[in-house]
């Protein structure tokens, strides 16, 4: 069955092209072969990892060999496949929520033209994800990040005739452009250092290079990170990638894309773990990303944004959970699972209120949704309650972990995540007590009314999971046994008893909860946002920070611009220009001694003659 790892990426990328190049013939059943090459592909995905369970925990990393791809000299880099406890782990995400995405969309998007297109387009991304987390080197891995920036344009921008998503697909894609350079770099680095771009060449000899490379290497691939997972400084793109069809929101944006960062940060372990300041770094950008996006998250009336920033926060967890070294690595994979559920569910369910809602994105036109959308409402709220880390649901599990391991790094950085969870627990409070409580704030024209069991079908598989994955994987210690092989990990070291830290924890959701309620559920919510203060105005504007990147990077690089056009212009082409204007001067006054009289030449030559014998007169005196 291990031969069979290539169809994981083979099925869904054979999908986009039937639907892309095979045109309007297949826009009767395009969306059904999509959906159907996502299956596929997530059967695949089961068979191979059933078949991994049946081997030792040390004997579960398979490599298929397809062609040697570069050769070139010293440098080697075959195309080969690596399914191991950490790949597969990221297959069966992309694989089973990415399925239940495609299905959810026959519905959301069966008005659309273009419904084949954006089916194409999910393949692509579903494929160029695949190729990303079972590339065995880093070359190759590169090739899957830089198709899945390609997809994620093509989704973000799928309503190009609107201005809003022909600017945001264009940002988004600008701004991961800056983090592949990254990327780029660390993969040269990685050749100059070790003489090797595959995991095992890199990795296993990581402790032969300098901590000096290592630091660098490391910092390139943070880079790297940033850009794909949104993380500050490069987190700007993602509040305006909800201008795409929000299944895009759901399956770029929440559970697969924006982990790809969480992915290269842990696959990259031997570098980061022999780096101190690299690592130090990452948990630097993770915490402050955290906050940010819990900030932002609270004052979005855009339910989708709202969504978006609580993304970047969430990522942001589980950036600095990989910063943290052994302690860490495990738990930010398991958030990045269960968040993959809660955060779909949100996302489907923010989609489904969406439709219902004549596609009215403003949360201050909701409320009192319960009544009417049963199924989305009871779904949301498995969501709801999974990501404030409500026990028994998924994040109590996975996030508390988070906690755990920070308070064991050091008090800040618990603190931290402390702090994030009880914004965590506010602004989503706000949120839901702005769609599905209080009083109706309709516009005339809405007529809300609960979404086809097409797209309510795949929230309720994915809120099942919200309530019940965390539970599963944590019981046992399970995702730590089954990650432990290829992860390094160590039991945190708490300054308190558990006990302690999860009461503490939860009563600081709760506080957070409760202030959301009161201030968003107790009140009535006006129809248009009051100013607010400072820090809502802030939070408002994402923090400032497109103006950060304006005053620091744009407006600078038009300067900078137009000062070399003024140079090429004036400088070079002054240059150029004058030393053409010269040679044509001087031909222009050479033309005039050509005029063709034999007695002009002759006495020519008598100067020049005369000219020689004063020349070696005055040689020999």
């Amino acid at each position: 069955m291990f031969a069979l790892t290539w169809l994981l990426v083979g099925l869904p990328l054979l999908g986009a092209a039937v639907l892309l190049l095979g045109g309007r013939r297949t826009d009767r059943w395009g969306h059904w072969l999509g959906v159907l090459m996502s299956g596929g592909s997530f059967v695949v995905a089961v068979l191979i990892f059933f078949g991994m369970l049946g081997r030792s925990p040390e004997d579960r990393t398979i490599t298929q060999h397809l062609f040697d791809w570069i050769a070139v000299g010293t440098f080697n880099v075959p195309f080969d496949l690596r399914v191991d406890q950490l790949s597969m782990t990221f297959v069966l995400l992309i694989t089973g929520v990415g399925t239940l995405i495609h299905i959810y969309s026959v519905g959301y998007m069966s008005h659309d033209h273009d419904r084949r297109r954006f089916f194409a387009y999910l393949n692509l991304f579903v494929a160029s994800m695949l190729l990303l987390v079972l590339a065995n080197n880093y070359l190759l891995l590169y090739v899957g990040w830089e198709g899945v920036g390609l997809a994620s344009y093509l989704l973000i921008g799928f309503w190009f005739y609107k201005d809003s998503a022909a600017v945001a697909s264009k940002k988004a894609f600008v701004v991961n452009r800056v983090g592949d350079v990254g990327l780029s770099l660390a993969v040269m680095l990685m050749f100059v250092t070790f003489g090797s771009v595959t995991f095992d060449g890199v990795l296993t000899n990581a402790a032969s290079a300098s901590e000096s490379q290592l630091t660098w290497i490391g910092l390139a691939l943070l880079l790297a990170a940033c850009g794909k997972s949104a993380q500050f400084p490069l987190q700007s793109w993602l509040l305006d990638a909800m201008e795409g069809p929000t299944p895009v929101s759901a399956l770029i944006h929440a559970a697969t894309m924006v982990t790809a960062g969480v992915y290269l940060i842990a696959r990259s372990n031997a570098i980061f773990d022999a780096a101190p300041t690299a690592q130090t770094a990452v948990v630097i950008i993770g915490a402050i990303t955290l906050l940010m996006g819990a900030v932002i998250g609270s004052a979005k009336d855009d339910i989708k944004k709202a969504l978006a920033g609580s993304t970047m926060s969430q990522i942001g967890y589980m950036v600095l959970a990989a910063g943290l070294g052994p302690v860490g690595y495990v738990f930010a994979i398991f958030h990045l699972l269960t968040h993959g559920f809660f955060k779909a569910t949100m996302f489907l369910g923010a989609g489904s209120v969406m439709h219902g809602m004549n596609d009215n994105v403003n949360m201050r036109r909701y409320g009192g949704l319960r009544a009417v959308m049963v199924v989305t409402w009871i779904t949301f709220m498995a969501g709801y309650l999974a990501i404030l880390g409500i026990p028994p649901f998924a994040g109590f599990f996975s996030k508390d972990k988070i906690i755990e391991a920070a308070f064991s790094a050091n008090t800040l950085t618990g603190l931290v995540t402390l702090l994030g969870a009880g914004i965590t627990a506010f602004y989503m409070t706000r949120l839901v007590a702005m769609t599905f409580f209080g009083k109706a704030r309709w516009e005339d024209d809405a007529h809300p009314h609960e979404s086809p069991g097409i797209m309510t079908g795949p929230i309720a598989v994915l809120a099942f999971l919200s309530t019940v994955g965390g539970f599963l994987l944590a019981f046992n210690n399970t995702i730590e046994h089954w990650l432990e092989p290829v992860l390094p990990f160590e039991e945190p070291v708490l300054p308190v008893p558990i006990a302690v830290l999860t009461f503490v924890t939860l009563a600081v959701v709760v506080v957070g909860a409760v202030l959301g309620w009161v201030l968003y559920a107790r009140r009535s919510v006006p129809v248009v946002a009051p100013a607010g203060n400072v820090l809502t105005r802030a939070a408002r504007a994402d923090l400032y920070g497109d103006a950060f990147n304006e005053a620091v990077f744009m407006r600078p690089g038009q300067y900078l611009t137009r000062w070399l056009v003024w140079f090429d212009n004036r400088v070079v082409d002054g240059v150029v220009n004058g030393v053409a204007a010269t040679i044509g001067g001087l031909s222009g006054r050479s033309r005039r001694l050509q005029t063709g009289f034999t007695r002009s030449y002759a006495l020519s030559m008598l100067g020049g003659a005369a000219l020689v014998v004063f020349a070696l007169v005055l040689v020999r005196l």
